[in-house]
């Protein structure tokens, strides 16, 4: 167990040839995942050093608008989930200066738009898990999901799934705002900084090496994103997240919208995984995952993806299927076999010999709505203190040989 202390800097040698950067726990991963874990283990007193190979938020925590929302079909998941919403509520009043101005939190409400009968079960058990644990979600008819949905034609649909609570804010200004935070504390954030390599020290510490110099330390967080699984290599264990591309468009808001495009909930249709909301600028941001989509590191916007868009959009919202097209952004998102996150303590390599190793990646699209929670399960894992939610489904173990499945269409819904 680590305990709060200042750790040091001073040359290897004595000499100066190389410094040596001490810290009780390095996290590798400067997205959003990465800078809560950096912010919540400063406040609780240790000395942190957060290493990120390129810019922070240069995935897909730098893009602009994203849900938020405590609609899923687990414990774990929805404990998470629900407590992260209730951080993003308060956020801008308990950051202060680091989030000057706010997050763009706005509570649109999220919905389910329901077009096959067979989902509905799941969807209806799902929910009265949310409610059992505070969560304000309801099953609607197909005519109250078209009022709610506003665009949505009600014709093809069986029902909706609804929550008032939930909505959208800003990955990169809570990225931001975590990152000035923590560096405030202490925390020494390093830009432009890979690593390279691992070397296991007696009295179970790790030396991180980079071509910025070494930082020594006792625990490590694994929070690279789509990368997770090559710093978790270097490290010597194994965690099975895997980079899929995914892609947004944006579009001016419909003639005749009878609300502001803000006021649109987050409306994902079941069967396509095809969703809109607001932009936060007077349009609307859309999105689909595409099935066929094959693993890979490539961002390169696609324009062919808008006409699986637009047939993903004609049948439940036809207004948008004809919406002239921004080119929009291409991000990748970090999956694991099973769609649920990897938040938990790693085995293997440094962790077999003291190190104390803590994933916390393969969120599957949901990592930003479940950082504020994550960060502060990363910390409690690595002060081997108990965690504020039990994160025990999510142990990286249960991923050992799994095989991947990226074209699940299942991932936007309530997993």
């Amino acid at each position: 167990m680590l305990t709060a202390r200042r750790a040091r800097r001073e040359p290897e040698d004595g000499q100066g040839a190389r410094v040596v950067e001490r810290a009780d726990v390095v996290v590798v991963g400067g997205g959003v995942v990465g800078t809560s874990a950096a912010f919540h283990l400063a406040r609780a007193g240790l000395d942190v050093v957060l290493l990120e190979r390129g810019a922070l938020g240069g995935g897909s925590s730098g893009k602009p608008v994203g849900g938020v929302r405590a609609q899923f079909s687990s414990e774990v998941n929805i404990a998470l989930a629900a407590r992260s919403l209730r951080a993003y509520a308060r956020f801008a009043a308990e950051m202060g200066a680091a989030a000057p101005q706010g997050i763009g939190f706005r509570r649109t409400g999220y919905l389910f738009a329901l077009r096959d009968a067979e989902h509905l079960p799941a969807f209806t058990r799902a929910v009265e898990l949310q409610r059992s644990l505070g969560v304000e979600s309801r099953v609607v008819d197909a005519a109250e999901t078209a009022r709610l949905g506003v665009v949505v034609d009600p014709a093809p649909l069986v029902a909706g799934v609804w929550s008032p609570d939930d909505g959208v804010a800003r990955p990169g200004a809570v990225l931001r705002a975590y990152a000035a935070a923590a560096t405030a504390l202490g925390a020494r954030v390093r830009t432009g900084c890979a690593l390279e390599g691992v070397d296991v020290l007696p009295g179970g510490r790790a030396r991180l090496r980079t071509g910025a110099g070494d930082v020594e330390a006792a625990a490590v967080v694994v929070a690279a994103g789509a990368w997770s699984s090559s710093v978790a290599r270097v490290l010597g264990a194994d965690l099975p997240v895997r980079p899929v591309r995914r892609q947004i468009a944006f579009a001016p808001a419909p003639a005749g919208l009878p609300v502001p495009p803000e006021a649109l909930p987050f409306t994902i249709d079941q069967r396509s995984c095809a969703y809109w909301h607001g932009d936060g600028d007077g349009g609307l941001l859309l999105g689909w995952a595409d099935p066929d989509q094959a693993e890979g590191e490539d961002v390169t916007v696609d324009d062919g993806w808008h006409a699986g868009l637009r047939a993903a959009l004609a049948d439940v919202a036809p207004s948008l299927a004809s919406a002239p097209l921004s080119r929009g952004w291409a991000g990748l998102y970090e999956v694991t076999p099973d769609r649920d996150a990897a938040l938990g303590l790693l085995a293997g390599g440094a962790a077999d010999h003291g190190v104390r190793v803590v994933a916390a990646a393969g969120f599957s699209g949901h990592g930003f709505l479940m950082a504020p929670a994550a960060g502060e399960v990363v910390r409690d894992l690595v002060l081997g203190a108990p965690t504020v939610v039990d994160v025990t489904p999510l142990d990286p173990a249960r991923l050992a040989g799994a095989a991947s499945d990226v074209a699940r269409r299942t991932e936007l819904a309530i997993v």
